[in-house]
Order: C-alpha cells, then sequence, then structure tokens
C-alpha cells in the first residue's frame, strides 16, 4: 500500500520521485519502506544517518531544499545529482510526539514549495505515522495470538480437562 502512495503522491506532484523512510532509533539510519521514481542504485548508495541527512526531519521540522546545489544539508549531494534530483521536500513522520521516520519528495527541477502543499504533506505525514503505528500493534497483537494459539499445549486452552469440577 504505501508504495502506491508514493506513486500516486509522484503522479499528484509531478515530481521525479518519493520515498519513505523508517528511523531506527537504535542506529539512527532511515530504513527505505516504499519509493516510486527513484533508481534502485540512488536508494542503495549507502546508509542515510538522520542526523546528518536532512537533520531537522529527525527533529520534527519539515525541511524544504530549493536548491540541492545551493545546500548543505543533503547527505548524498552527487548521488542526487546523478539521479537527476535538483530539489527536495523532507517531511518528518510523527506519531504522539516520537518520530517514526521521513517522507520525502524530489524534484527534477528547483521547487518551490508552497504553505498550503506544506500543510496538506505535513497532514500526509501524520496519518502514515497513525498507520505505522497501527501496523505495529496489529503486528504485535498478531504474534501475541500465534504464540496463544500454537505454542501453548491444548489442553491448556480447553478448560484444564481432567481438573475435578466442583
Amino acid at each position: 500500500m504505501s508504495n502506491h502512495l508514493t506513486q500516486m503522491l509522484v503522479a499528484a506532484l509531478n515530481i521525479k520521485g518519493c520515498a519513505i523512510f523508517v528511523l531506527d532509533p537504535e542506529t539512527e539510519e532511515l530504513e527505505i519502506l516504499a519509493s516510486f521514481g527513484l533508481t534502485a542504485e540512488y536508494l542503495t548508495k549507502g546508509p542515510l544517518i538522520a542526523p546528518r541527512s536532512v537533520a531537522e526531519t529527525s527533529e520534527g521540522r519539515p525541511v524544504i531544499v530549493p536548491d540541492i546545489l545551493k545546500d548543505g544539508t543533503i547527505q548524498y549531494p552527487e548521488e542526487a545529482t546523478r539521479e537527476g534530483i535538483k530539489a527536495m521536500l523532507g517531511i518528518p513522520i510523527i506519531f504522539l510526539d516520537e518520530v517514526l521516520g521521513s517522507l520525502r519528495l524530489y524534484h527534477h527541477d528547483t521547487w518551490n514549495v508552497s504553505e498550503q502543499d506544506l500543510d496538506s504533506l505535513n497532514l500526509l505525514a501524520e496519518n502514515i505515522g497513525l498507520a505505522m503505528t497501527y501496523t505495529r500493534l496489529l503486528n504485535a497483537v498478531q504474534t501475541v495470538s500465534e504464540v496463544i494459539n500454537y505454542a501453548l499445549p491444548a489442553r491448556m486452552l480447553s478448560g484444564f480437562e481432567g481438573r475435578p469440577e466442583n
């Protein structure tokens, strides 16, 4: 589903590419969750370390880089240039004041993002954070359910057979 979202954003905004990253809190690396419009070579250029790659997003603030050639916050500027990226927008994905990741939009031209577009993308990123948290909780519940259903002996779940009734 997240790949469809990135594809829809690329088409709707007429941009080069889009990626959704999840933040690993232990390593501070941004791990790719979904993308569209970007080459495998660009996506695997090296680890994205949140404090070195548009650091403000890891602090919960959106970052607009209207021209990457005139900005020093991009971790891999040469690779971005080779990819045909000229501008970038980084939106933090937040849930309950915790940064979970980053929504990144890449443009093939210099880009001035309107306040209205920025507000809409911030709202979208909040909803992505909600969906990510819901998915984590759902996976945890499913794991607990599997443990209960398969790991415990069947007799424990059937009312403790053999136990004297009162």
